[in-house]
This record gives C-alpha cells, sequence and structure tokens, in this order.
C-alpha cells in the first residue's frame, strides 16, 4: 500500500461531486499498473479508458467513491488542492522504498548520457529526478533519503511553475538500490523506469567496481 500512497502523491487526486459523494482517483497511461493497483487493493471498481488522439497515448483511470479513504488521505496530507500543498506522509521506515518507488513511477525519471563530449575522456553518468509542484515536499522527501545515506540532493525551481530534487551518479545507484533491491519481489512498479538503471548499470558493468 505504500507503493500506492506514492503514486497517489504523483497521480493521484480526491474529487467531491455536487451531491457531496467523495473519490479518490488515480489517471495514467500504463494501464498495466494500474490493473496491479486495483488488484492491491481488491476493487471491483471499473478501470476507464479515455482514448488518445492522433500522437496521445492511451489514458487509463480508476475512480473509488470511500468517504472513508478520502479522510484518511487528508489526515495524511493530502488535500483536494494537494498540488502546491503537498506534504510527505509520515511512512514507517519499512515502507518507506516503496513510497519512494511509487512517487518515483508516477513524477520521477532518469537521464543518462555521455559528458564532457569535448574532451579526450568522456564520462558516461546518470541523473535521477522528482518532480513537484510543491517545493516542501521534495525538502521532506530529500531530508527522509539522507538518513538512508542517499545524499546531495538539489533542488531546483523550474520557471516558477515546479520544482526538481536531481541526484547524480553515485546516489542515483544508491537510490536504484533501495526502491528496487529491498522490494524486487514487489509487481508494483514500471519495468521502463527500472531497466533505464538497469541499461546504465550494463554499459558501466566493467567499472562496477567504482560504482559507490
Amino acid at each position: 500500500m505504500a507503493y500506492i500512497l506514492g503514486f497517489f502523491a504523483a497521480d493521484g487526486y480526491i474529487t467531491v461531486n455536487n451531491r457531496g459523494g467523495q473519490f479518490w482517483c488515480i489517471q495514467i497511461t500504463d494501464g498495466g499498473l494500474l490493473k496491479e493497483i486495483k488488484k492491491t487493493i481488491r476493487s471491483e471498481h471499473k478501470i476507464g479508458i479515455r482514448k488518445g488522439k492522433g500522437n496521445e497515448r492511451d489514458l487509463y483511470r480508476i475512480q473509488i467513491g470511500s468517504l472513508e479513504m478520502c479522510d484518511d488521505l487528508r489526515r495524511l496530507g493530502f488535500s483536494e488542492r494537494k498540488t502546491k500543498n503537498l506534504v510527505g506522509p509520515k511512512v514507517p521506515i519499512k515502507y518507506f522504498s516503496s513510497f519512494v518507488r511509487g512517487y518515483f513511477d508516477g513524477d520521477g525519471h532518469t537521464w543518462s548520457g555521455w559528458m564532457h563530449k569535448e574532451r579526450k575522456t568522456q564520462t558516461y553518468v546518470i541523473q535521477t529526478v522528482f518532480t513537484s509542484c510543491s517545493g516542501d515536499f521534495l525538502k521532506g522527501l530529500a531530508s527522509r533519503l539522507e538518513s538512508f545515506s542517499i545524499k546531495n540532493g538539489r533542488i531546483r525551481q523550474e520557471k516558477e511553475r515546479y520544482y526538481r530534487l536531481v541526484y547524480s551518479v553515485k546516489d542515483s545507484l544508491k537510490l536504484y538500490d533501495f526502491m528496487y533491491n529491498s522490494t524486487c519481489s514487489s509487481k508494483l512498479l514500471l519495468k521502463r523506469k527500472k531497466a533505464r538503471f538497469e541499461k546504465y548499470l550494463k554499459t558501466i558493468q566493467p567499472f562496477a567496481h567504482l560504482r559507490l
């Protein structure tokens, strides 16, 4: 459930209709992952599909009506207008890696490539980025990750609209170990995002002893 909470922090929202009905929703482009989330929470609700136009991808959405669950989410800091007011919930230590993986799958990405191409010796690097409209949420996330020896995250504000928490090579590889190796049996993950880390690791495998 910690993974789902992390994913909800990134791509979920609470809505209240005109009759006072309360719902929590997740809308994403990865239908397979949403099916796993539905299975985990033992929901019988239907997954809706909105077909993309042109080059747009299809959107998959699940909406669950539950006053109790919405109130639980509010107590954890998720309001109807959570985009800029998001706060980090107090997730227990043993579940925190799953929470981080969930948030990363929703609002995170990796980049890898060659740096210093103009030099004789180039460097193949990887960066991990978490994005949020709430700078306070990312500050809290970075502070909590420091307790797991994942340090040196830099927070940048982009055009006064959103923030990015960026980790360079060593901490990116620590994040990979933290998010995946301790919970490798879980089906709740986006394989394509995990594969980007593994592609980088395969490329630098001859220098693995210099990793951390």
